[in-house]
């Protein structure tokens, strides 16, 4: 096998030691990342600075030279409100909904699962029996398609189906898990907590199994009681690893869409439409297809999860200074 390499690495050899004399060492690497970067720019950057472009246009044409320039006035429409708190007195309720409802969903959702999340990753790390089979059964659902999640709870949960069926059994009567606003919602957070669940335990694992061990065997022989060890050692020690998972969890959060769609469809009423489902209606789902409105709304929405990273950063490294 090596006398067959060692003559194609040769061969390759030859154009890389010119391209390292033409270049220099120091810009040797910018060869090997041009490559990827063309990909990124093309698919991240470019669709960022249309979007802005088409922000400012008007029409449901999808050519931007066939699109009319109003300026901003696609954002005045997102933000004409006379009371914020109100959707009703929005110009644009339904978007105003949709950002209450996410709102809500990103406070409960992140801090339910970050929450359980710590607890099953503390767990997990402890000495117990059959513990690798118990850290692959919580990151199972991870490996499930979105809509595959969503079309599974949605049969045990309709008005027909295996939920309603084990209350039937027990008299105490189905419930329209779907069909009741609050319980709607209320299943959608559950849903989207269990299907995510798992990804963020195995970051907080592999923060807790890099602590080192001394740590915890000196708190031990100053015989240190396990909240103060936990709250002392434990939590100070984990908070790099907390901040990437409250990071990954908020963006994740806020960008739900697949799931509760597939789901819910955004019903009953609005009660579970949140502002990745409004942007894909305005854009793609409703005629006519307001192209301008939905990248206004996106932008927005990508300016807040920006804001928010922020300041989690922020606030981070005052802890970490304080």
């Amino acid at each position: 096998m090596l006398a067959i390499l060692n003559p194609l690495m040769r061969i390759v050899e030859i154009p890389m030691l010119a391209l390292q004399r033409m270049l220099g060492i120091n810009r040797l690497a910018w060869a090997f990342l041009a490559p990827n970067l063309i990909l990124f720019g093309l698919f991240a950057f470019l669709p960022v600075i249309l979007n802005a472009f088409y922000a400012t246009t008007g029409g449901d044409n999808v050519l931007l030279s066939d699109r009319p320039d109003v300026g901003m006035r696609n954002f005045v429409q997102l933000t004409d409100c006379g009371d914020f708190l109100d959707p009703n007195t929005c110009r644009e309720d339904k978007f105003w909904r949709a950002v209450w409802n996410t709102s809500w969903f990103v406070v409960l959702q992140v801090g339910i699962m970050v929450g359980f999340s710590l607890l099953t990753a503390l767990i997990l790390n402890r000495e117990i029996k059959a513990r690798g089979f118990f850290r692959s059964v919580f990151f199972f659902p991870v490996l499930l398609s979105p809509v595959v999640v969503a079309l599974i709870w949605k049969w045990i949960l309709q008005r027909e189906g295996v939920m309603n069926a084990f209350l039937d059994w027990t008299g105490i009567g189905g419930v329209n898990w779907l069909v009741e606003a609050d319980w709607a919602f209320a299943w959608s957070v559950f849903i989207s907590v269990w299907a995510h669940m798992g990804f963020y335990t195995l970051i907080l694992l592999a923060g807790l199994q890099a602590i080192p061990r001394d740590v915890y065997e000196a708190a031990i022989m100053d015989r240190a009681s396990a909240w103060r060890v936990f709250r002392r050692i434990t939590l100070p020690l984990l908070s790099p690893t907390m901040l990437v998972v409250l990071v990954l969890a908020l963006i994740r959060s806020v960008q739900t869409f697949d799931e509760v769609y597939a789901f819910t469809g955004g019903g009953p009423g609005t009660a579970t439409t949140f502002i990745i489902q409004y942007i894909y209606d305005r854009a793609f789902a409703q005629s006519p297809r307001l192209f301008g409105l939905a990248a206004a709304a996106s932008l927005l929405v990508a300016g807040v999860l920006v804001i928010l990273t922020l300041v989690q950063f922020w606030l981070n490294r005052r802890n970490i200074d304080g």
